[in-house]
């Protein structure tokens, strides 16, 4: 950290001669002039300024006189080497205070140096408070069947993770993990919870040959039975995007009878009624 302190040889003064005359000629130690502008004719506006001379301080050092250290400045760059503790658990955004370390000026009290925490995004993991929170993909046979995998954490270690036995994982499933979370701040013995939520992969179309298929039938459940369809259409479902709904399903031609015969009209075209006997 580079900041600016009180030059140890004049103890800020930014005279070698403790006796020398600092006070500024120009404003007479006041820091700020009366300035006198004309803004019409036969009037005149009078008005303070800042003195240019000594920046409004009051006081100048003729160069003859300058500490030969901070050349009349008063104060001097200095680099200083500043650990900044970041403890277990603290929150993004979190400020970190070293109080009195920011430039010194004669005269003023220094400020604090502030460090905000800004934490990193995670490929893994996303934080909320002292919870964290993962995706995991499993296959359609580990959600029926049962899933093992691994996870590694953010300290390294490996956790594996089980279902229970005979438990069943749905699509968008939460499961949590207790005690895996982030530690809390000041209180790092107690931490939060590993919340999993699952995405269940399906298998794609056409490797479920149809041996296979009636062998599902028969572990699975037997699924609802269909009711009386003696008049019912028998239609095909095709793939979609919702990014479509709303757009029309009749390839934008929707009421085309109608559109034809407003067409007819706009072209000036003649349309037969029919009359009546």
């Amino acid at each position: 950290l580079t900041r600016s302190v009180i030059c140890s040889a004049c103890t800020g003064s930014g005279s070698k001669n403790p006796n020398a005359n600092t006070t500024c000629e120009s404003c007479d130690g006041n820091g700020v002039k009366i300035v006198t502008r004309q803004i019409a004719p036969g009037i005149v506006q009078q008005m303070q300024a800042r003195c240019s001379q000594c920046e409004g301080t009051g006081t100048t050092i003729k160069s003859k006189d300058r500490c030969p250290n901070c050349q009349g400045k008063k104060t001097v760059q200095e680099k200083k080497v500043l650990e900044v503790p970041v403890d277990k658990g603290m929150k993004h955004n979190q400020k970190i205070t070293f109080p009195g370390e920011a430039d010194e000026a004669p005269g003023q009290v220094p400020g604090d140096v502030v460090f905000v925490i800004q934490q990193k995004e995670h490929a893994k993991f996303h934080r909320k408070g002292d919870d964290l929170l993962m995706q995991q993909k499993i296959q359609l046979v580990e959600a029926l069947c049962g899933a093992t995998f691994l996870v590694e954490h953010l300290d390294g270690r490996k956790l594996v993770v089980k279902t229970a036995p005979g438990e069943l994982v749905r699509p968008g499933d939460v499961k949590t993990i207790d005690e895996e979370g982030m530690p809390m701040h000041k209180n790092p013995f107690v931490k939060g919870k590993l919340y999993i939520k699952f995405d269940v992969e399906f298998p794609n179309n056409g490797t479920i040959t149809p041996e296979m298929s009636s062998l599902l039938v028969q572990a699975l459940p037997e699924p609802q039975a269909l009711p009386a369809h003696e008049e019912a259409e028998e239609v095909v479902m095709h793939d979609a995007d919702l990014a479509n709904l709303g757009r029309g399903g009749g390839g934008g031609r929707g009421g085309g009878a109608y559109d034809e015969d407003d067409d007819e009209d706009m072209r000036g075209g003649q349309r037969v009624q029919c009359a009546q006997q």
